[in-house]
């Protein structure tokens, strides 16, 4: 089926629906195609502006416009001092209108590349994407980025505004030209509708009504497209969900589960259960603030009372009896990245779904997309604005569905653990589950009674620092003195695991954080085996540091930073390694070309270009002492 004839079914189902619901839908593309311009021109053609608006508008149009005597319609939504002064849109500007046959919901989003976390944001409630293309430079690779994250957050209509043809001399060569270049790259992501629409937002050309200047162009204008189009969600009809967002105990006679129903529709009387626990129960009440309600549906947001008491907590997923969602510790996931550290397998992040937040990490970074022509790539990393296909590995199982199914039960977002900044959002495709026949083993001796044999408390001393600070030589010392004392030990050093353990790995900040990931890992084996293990690594990045100290139980892990001047360290070079990385014979060292995130609070700090190692040595023996005979 081509894209006309898609689009010309969707419109007669439309036709066909009768009465509109609410359509959303966003305006994006590159920068300075007229999104602004064109929402602001469908309110005033549509007489949806009060007196005082336009009186605004005219106002600000001869303080802050672009376009000399007449209004500057974009003004309407660049509500920001910034945006106005730029002429540009930085963040995500929302206007609600209606008219006899519909009510919208319209998000303006930002065209600029390094603000493509707003129109990610703008697109994850849309219904349908209105992509603008400046018709004297055609599809850039914003446009197709933009294309493709609607596609990704679950838009199914695309409206192709080729909008500025007044520039263009009207030319329908030119309109075809983009179309045709449009389509050939979009059409293979699967949308249910593409319509091209040439426009001029300015002065409303296409948008409301049909102009003279192009009447070889015989479509529908944007609005009789907007208001016909059948957008009818399915999500009514889907199975029952309803993340809880609010254990609702106000007295001791009444219990109820609060939150939003994001898809099917619950009954008093229904069979539901508790999705992680798989816990029945009957819904006796459905309480609102209007009073009780027979049945809810997706996008009521409601207080269930149950038959019985049962365990629920927020975070938890309320599910229909008979069509459970997933759940699962693992599962694949696009992943558009927004920050400026590139994301990296193996880090530690934390994963928010819902109401559900857990730590969780890339377990592997299957490809990226090719923005310029949808082609997959294989890929280590993903840089800012990048979009890939990976598998996550959680701490816990969360509850999802896949997110073509249900959008609210399979969006999630990434956070950084450090500066709680987001710096990921993703879109779970399918669940991948661990083999069935792996199990853990219940032990009868564990690590207190193994502790106790040994008479002694096992730790972590974890030594990081840059190399030739200091940190082997310390570690060693510790290591003798603690065994001279009759206590049990194991040392980990950077140089001796990479001979064996970490054979295969290089130095890439990927490489890094895989060689933490599994020391951090035996360490925890050494510690329930009683033991303190001396661990003397660089370590450069802090989420990697902390994620040994999670693994690890409360006080256990010490953080010792032989916080040594690079200059004193580059001096020593015992290994001849910082002249090698300043004649360019060794890439991504750290300290040089690769950076290295000191401590913020450690345990214990040393300088050993102000004490010997035997005196830094003898102040983590004292932090111990002191530790035993606090404990």
């Amino acid at each position: 089926m081509t894209h006309q004839e898609r689009t010309s079914r969707a419109v007669e189902n439309g036709s066909a629906a009768g009465t509109r619901g609410v359509l959303r839908f966003l305006t994006c593309g590159s920068v300075d195609d007229g999104k602004s311009t064109l929402i602001g021109r469908l309110l005033y053609d549509s007489k949806l502006l009060f007196e005082d608006q336009v009186n605004t508008l005219e106002r600000d149009s001869r303080k802050h416009g672009t376009t000399g005597e007449e209004i500057d319609f974009a003004l309407l939504l660049d509500g920001l001092e910034a945006e106005r002064e730029q002429g540009i849109t930085i963040d995500v500007a929302y206007r609600f209108f209606a008219t006899s046959k519909r009510k919208f919901v319209v998000a303006d989003t930002p065209g600029h590349e390094q603000y493509t976390r707003n129109m990610a944001t703008g697109a994850s409630t849309a219904d349908v994407a209105v992509i603008l293309v400046d018709s004297r430079k055609g599809v850039l690779t914003q446009t197709l980025r933009h294309t493709y994250i609607a596609r990704m957050m679950g838009i199914r209509h695309v409206v192709l505004a080729v909008n500025k043809m007044d520039l263009a001399g009207h030319s329908s060569g030119r309109f075809h030209e983009i179309v045709a270049a449009y389509l050939k790259i979009a059409e293979g992501l699967g949308f249910d509708s593409i319509i091209p629409i040439p426009m001029s937002a300015r002065y409303g050309d296409n948008l409301t009504r049909k102009t003279e200047s192009m009447t070889w162009y015989t479509g529908p204008t944007l609005l009789e497209y907007l208001e016909e189009l059948d957008v009818s969600s399915s999500v009514s009809a889907e199975a029952f969900r309803m993340p809880v967002q609010w254990v609702n105990r106000p007295d001791l006679n009444f219990r109820g589960y609060s939150g939003l129903i994001v898809a099917g529709t619950v009954r008093v009387g229904d069979e539901i259960i508790v999705a992680a626990s798989g816990t029945p129960a009957r819904v006796e009440r459905i309480v609102t603030a209007d009073g009780d309600l027979d049945q809810a549906e997706a996008g009521e947001s409601i207080t269930l009372v149950l038959d019985r008491e049962i365990d629920v907590s927020r975070g938890d997923v309320l599910a229909s009896a008979e069509d459970r969602p997933e759940v699962s510790d693992q599962f694949a996931a696009e992943m558009l990245w927004m920050n400026e550290d590139h994301l990296l397998p193996g880090r530690s992040y934390l994963l928010k779904i819902g109401a559900t937040t857990t730590p969780a990490s890339v377990s592997a970074l299957k490809h990226k997309i090719d923005i310029n022509t949808f082609e997959k790539q294989p890929c280590t990393k993903l840089e800012i604005n990048e979009i890939g296909l990976c598998n996550i590995a959680c701490a816990r199982s969360v509850v999802f569905d896949p997110y073509h199914q249900i959008r609210d039960m399979g969006a999630f977002i990434l956070i950084d653990r450090f500066s709680n900044q987001t710096v990921g959002a993703g879109m779970i495709r399918f669940g991948l589950r661990r083999a069935s026949n792996i199990h853990r083993h219940a032990m009868d001796v564990d690590k207190e009674a193994r502790a106790r044999i040994k008479g002694q408390t096992p730790s972590v001393l974890w030594f990081t620092g840059l190399s030739g600070a200091g940190k082997s030589t310390v570690a060693n010392i510790v290591e003798r003195k603690l065994t001279e004392a009759g206590l049990h030990t194991y040392s980990l050093d950077g140089d001796n695991v990479r001979h064996g353990l970490n054979r295969d790995l290089g130095f890439t900040d990927v490489d890094r954080v895989e060689n933490i990931r599994r020391i951090g890992e035996v360490a925890k084996l050494f510690v329930d085996a009683g033991l303190i293990v001396t661990c003397s690594f660089i370590s450069p990045f802090r989420s990697e540091r902390q994620m040994v100290r999670e693994l690890l139980d409360e006080g256990e892990f010490v953080e010792v930073f032989v916080d040594t001047p690079i200059e004193v360290c580059m001096e020593r070079d015992p290994k001849g390694l910082y002249k090698k990385a300043r004649s360019g014979e060794i890439k991504n060292f750290t300290g040089m070309d690769s950076p290295y995130e000191a401590p913020q609070e450690p345990e214990i700090r040393v300088d050993t270009s102000r004490v010997s190692a035997e005196e830094a040595a003898d102040e983590v023996i004292a932090y111990l002492l002191e530790r035993h005979r606090a404990g």
